[in-house]
Formats: structure tokens, sequence, C-alpha cells
């Protein structure tokens, strides 16, 4: 099997290059030369927002190809179109933002979609990535496309800092709020798990959207933070504190308190709420938390121990004095 993979030097590219390695395929990665690809792969070089930025993809064939952009739709249908005689099946991996707000709890693929045009420029997240399914539609149609409709994404190589902010933090030890309630249901998705499915599927040829997490309940807020005490060495202590006592406190959840966001609301629905029945039935298996949350600490240590920082992404995480006041009260 012969992969394009654009980007595949960070997290999720990442993982697709080192899982279709592992499988033996032929993998080319397409990057600007940042950082560098693992060992193995062809690497072409080029900036897509750039005139002419995709001239090194003139003369290839493969496949298949993993996109995973996530700005300007009309990035996405220039690689499209040039590609669309020279590759066999387009993967994109989207987002479930593209559903409209507020998706029902419970919601599938067939949910309603917001607005989005191939050809944008760089608007908003949930509009970039829908416009970014249509330019992929627009160029391989329904057939040969797969447009994988992702949660929370964590894992090793995570450049987003929200399961790395939780084991820094426990690491340090001391009391920790920890956002109740503890048996609160979590849906994310770890990397490799994404990666594994996506090739699988792509093989197998699957088209269509596809909402890719894990089984609402397959964990809890007190299953991973607990796993997060474990592997640090133990000496944090997890105070869970009710969700009424951090809104009072005007922390916000997701961004101050990553992953985490309140029961019984629209934003809990959207983010831990979502069907992936349609995925489980096509093969969709999900490892245990503990093992996402040790082979994230053990990444997160080789690295010495400060996860990298994408530079279009607001760091997460809460002030320590902020925590410290709470906790106090």
């Amino acid at each position: 099997m012969r992969l394009l993979m654009l980007g595949g030097t960070e997290f999720v590219g990442r993982a697709f290059t080192e899982a279709a390695l592992a499988r033996g395929w032929e993998v080319t990665v397409f990057h600007r030369g940042r950082h560098e690809p693992p060992a193995g792969v062809t690497a072409l070089h080029g900036d897509r927002t750039s005139p002419d930025g995709l001239a090194a993809l003139a003369d290839g064939a493969w496949d298949l190809v993993v996109d995973t952009w996530s700005a300007a739709p009309r990035v996405i249908q220039e690689t499209a179109r040039l590609l669309a005689d020279r590759v066999g099946r387009y993967v994109y991996v989207s987002s479930c933002s593209v559903y409209a707000w507020p998706p029902a709890a419970g919601f599938t693929e067939d949910a309603p979609l917001v607005d989005g045009a191939p050809d944008a420029e760089q608007t908003a997240y949930p509009h970039d990535k829908r416009g970014g399914e249509l330019a992929v539609l627009e160029s391989f149609g329904e057939d040969r496309s797969l447009l994988v409709r992702s949660g929370l994404i964590i894992g090793p190589y995570e450049n987003i800092g929200r399961l790395p902010w939780w084991l820094s933090r426990t690491e340090r030890g001391g009391p920790v709020l920890a956002p109740g309630p503890r048996e609160l249901p979590l849906q994310y998705i770890d990397v490799r798990d994404l990666a594994e499915w996506v090739l699988d599927a792509a093989a197998a040829g699957l088209s269509g959207p596809y909402n890719l997490i894990s089984p609402r309940g397959h964990t809890t807020i007190g299953e991973l933070l607990e796993a997060c005490v474990r592997v640090t060495g133990g000496a944090a202590e997890l105070r869970w504190t009710a969700p009424e006592v951090i809104a009072e406190a005007g922390i916000e959840p997701w961004s101050q308190l990553p992953i985490w966001v309140p029961p019984g609301g629209e934003l809990h629905d959207a983010l831990h709420g979502s069907d992936v029945s349609k995925a489980v039935a096509a093969g969709l298996k999900c490892r245990p938390a503990a093992e996402t949350v040790a082979d994230t600490w053990a990444w997160l240590q080789s690295v010495g121990g400060t996860a990298p920082q994408r530079p279009d992404r607001p760091v997460v995480g809460l002030d320590p004095a902020v925590e410290a006041k709470v906790l106090g009260a």
C-alpha cells in the first residue's frame, strides 16, 4: 500500500506515519521541513499555503492520501484537485465540530451540519473543517472519500497539552483540584487507535463520514486522573470538587481544566456524547485509559517532561494560585 501523508511529523500525522510503516507500507511524507519525520519514509518538502507549494507532489501516484489540515479549506481544495487522478482514496481527518450547535446527545453522522465552502479562506474551526470535507468530496466524490469526524484526541506526541498538563500537575504532587463528579463519563480517542482504524478502513475501501471517538462511557474522569497519579509516582492527592464550586470560582472547563466539562449541559453532550456505533461496527477498538496515560507519560519523559505546543492553539491549564485558592476555600 502506498500512503501519501500530508504532514506526518507531529501528533496525529506522526501516529499515521508510524502505523503505516509498522504495516510495511510505502510511506511518503509531504511536509514543510520543520520537524524530522520517522525513519523509513520518503520525504517531500513544500508549503501548501505558498504559490507552487505543491510542486513536489506533481509527479507521484499513491493508493491513499491522509490529510489533517485545519485551516483554510481552499488549501485542501487545491490539494485534492491536484491528486484526483493520481490517488485512489482521500482520507480527511475532520472533526465532530462540523455538526450544527448544539448537537443532541447521541448524535450520529446524520446530524445537521454547519455551513462551509470548499474555496474559503480560514474563518472558524467548525466551518473550516466542513469546508475541508466539501473540498475532498468535490474532487474525489463520496465513493473515494473517507471523512473521519474525530472527537478529543490524546496520546503520545500530543501538542495541544491536555493530557500532558494533567500528567505534569499530578507529578508536582500535593492537593489537586479534581473536577467532579468522579464517575463522569468521558469520550476521547487515543491517537494510535485513530490511526489504526483509519488505515484499516481505507484499505478495506470504506467511504463516507464516521464519528471516530471511543464509545460513550469508555472511561471516566476518575479513572483517567487516578491513572495519572499512579504513573507519575502517586504523590498527588485528588480532591474531588463539585462542578458548582468550579463554576463559582470562574474556572473555565476544557481550557483551564483540560478534557473535563461539567455534566448535564450542551458542551458535555457535544464533546462526550456522540454515537460511534457506525465506527464500532466497522472495527473500532479502543485501548484502556491506563495504557494511553502510561504511554503518554513515557513519551513526555522522553522529551524532557515538557510537551511541544502548537503555536496556533492556546495554552491550557489552571494557574496554581487559583487552584490553591479554591482548594483552600
